[in-house]
């Protein structure tokens, strides 16, 4: 129980300090005040805040945001290693700058929203603030949780709408293009096995030979691989593996009979062993100087100073870009390499950056390909020639990995010609018409032309089949319900409309059950 003491200044005026004790048993001030009846009534609201749970550390409360980050958050926030190191970059470059040396209890929402007005001001792009309000946000959670603050100053601060650009999914020539273009058997092979697995980046370079069953071509993605700065890897390497995939579930999908036959012939012509990578990063080349010329030096540098070209001062220093320049820092780097330092040996993991510089820009170049393509848009072509081939959203979602049906939904309209029946459903309307020519024919799905045609013989059993009749027979009552009521075309539900519906239902019934065939 709380109480009051009485306090005597030099002065001689009297004051009164309210006491309570907190949920660890510390004797805690809850302020002074000039009469006993508010001390008492200030430590007795203390004291149901405690009981109730709603107990605000007011000592910790008065720690600035940048001890509160470094020492608490971010060592105890349990997140991905990868994550870990995206927050620790967004917290230095943006938010100890910003509310280091503020206290934590004295940051308010007035200040979070100059914040994002000054980020938008100096440039930064409406994803770098979003991203900046996730971490602010995860840190003032935290802190709320905790009972270091009582407000969270992230409550009802908005952020700028970070726009979302349209799919343009790869084509079939594109990707014969690049394939042609790629200098090497083992990376066409790479290619190959990403369009037609659709497996994300660290789950690609991570397979090994165990992981595909060659009897019934079964690939098993239970393991992924993240790059990390030495200062965020547990032991200080490069390459985190993770034994768990993306939402932390394995998976198995089904590879052509062709494509698993190249991985076989692959594993086969490197001398692959059991449990080795499939595709790990090649043996690095030998560099050689190169003989600088007679007396040449490179240009003076912003301190006025010049280097010999050739040597690794004219690189560093001296920020010379001439070929003898960069000999002299390719042979310095090749021979740390050959000592163990900077790169492990061959049969590591093969980095990101290494294949996207060396080996998929110069194959873009080649194949006469202007337009940005990265290496991860392989894997949404997967999905959309699978959506457009008839595969159910249930099969595509597993096959990549996805929590929910909504991150595959996307795929739905990504490639041009599946919008053909609302083209056809407002050339009826408008033109009145009973077909309707668009202006580019794209043949619809072949589901959706199967379902059509015969609904019935795609459920593989008796009850699939009994609720793809009942689901049909349904809507076209209620459709033709609607026209006997004696309503207009242009005010009723016109053919293609009922057609749009039917479609809609039958799909949502056999991506519910699962029950479609492969093809």
């Amino acid at each position: 129980m709380g109480y009051s003491r009485l306090r005597v200044g030099r002065s001689g005026r009297v004051r009164w300090t309210a006491y309570y004790w907190d949920v660890r048993g510390r004797e805690r001030s809850a302020g002074t005040f000039g009469r006993r009846r508010e001390a008492d009534r200030a430590w007795q609201r203390a004291e149901a805040k405690v009981i109730e749970g709603r107990f605000v550390d007011l000592r910790s409360g008065r720690q600035c945001f940048s001890r509160y980050v470094q020492l608490v958050w971010l060592p105890s926030h349990v997140v991905e290693a990868n994550t870990r190191q995206s927050y620790t970059h967004i917290v230095e470059r943006y938010l100890l700058a910003e509310f280091g040396s503020m206290r934590m209890n004295e940051i308010l929402p007035a200040h979070v929203r100059d914040f994002f007005r000054r980020l938008q001001q100096r440039g930064s792009s409406a994803f770098t603030v979003q991203r900046c309000r996730t971490v602010l946000g995860a840190i003032f959670t935290t802190a709320l949780n905790d009972r270091v603050i009582f407000l969270h100053p992230c409550t009802g601060v908005r952020t700028p709408t970070v726009p979302v650009a349209p799919l343009r999914i790869l084509t079939p020539d594109e990707l014969e293009a690049i394939i042609s273009a790629l200098p090497d058997k083992r990376w066409r092979l790479l290619v190959e096995v990403a369009i037609g697995s659709g497996l994300r980046w660290g789950e690609l370079v991570e397979l090994r030979v165990d992981a595909l069953d060659a009897t019934t071509g079964m690939l098993t993605v239970a393991r992924t691989v993240v790059e990390l700065r030495p200062r965020f890897h547990p032991d200080g390497g490069r390459f985190q593996v993770k034994d768990y995939p993306k939402n932390q579930h394995y998976r198995r999908l089904l590879l052509d009979a062709a494509l698993v036959e190249l991985i076989q012939q692959h594993i086969v012509d490197n001398g692959l062993q059991h449990g080795e990578l499939l595709f790990a990063a090649p043996q690095s080349k030998t560099a050689h100087p190169i003989a600088p010329p007679v007396g040449g030096a490179t240009a003076p540098n912003q301190a006025g100073r010049c280097y010999r070209h050739g040597t690794m001062s004219g690189y560093s220093a001296g920020g010379c870009r001439c070929e003898h320049c960069r000999a002299a820092y390719a042979y310095y780097r090749a021979l740390r390499r050959a000592a163990g330092k900077d790169r492990p040996p061959a049969g590591r993991h093969l980095p990101r950056d290494f294949f996207r510089q060396q080996v998929w820009k110069p194959a873009l170049a080649a194949a006469g390909i202007t337009r940005r393509i990265r290496f991860h848009d392989l894997r949404h072509a997967h999905a959309s020639w699978l959506v457009a081939g008839g595969a159910d959203l249930q099969t595509v979602r597993e096959r990549l990995g996805h929590a929910s049906l909504r991150a595959t939904e996307k795929y739905l309209h990504s490639l041009p010609g599946t919008d053909y029946g609302a083209i056809e459903a407002l050339a009826r309307i408008r033109h009145r018409t009973t077909t309707a020519t668009p202006a580019v024919d794209h043949a619809r799905p072949q589901l959706i032309r199967s379902m059509r045609a015969r609904p019935a013989a795609i459920g593989r059993g008796q009850r699939a089949r009994r609720r793809i009749a009942g689901g049909r027979a349904n809507v076209q009552a209620a459709l033709r319900g609607k026209q006997d009521r004696g309503r207009s075309p242009a005010n009723g539900t016109s053919r293609a409309h009922a057609d749009h519906v039917i479609e809609r239902v039958l799909y949502q019934l056999l991506s519910a059950t699962r029950e479609i065939p492969r093809r």
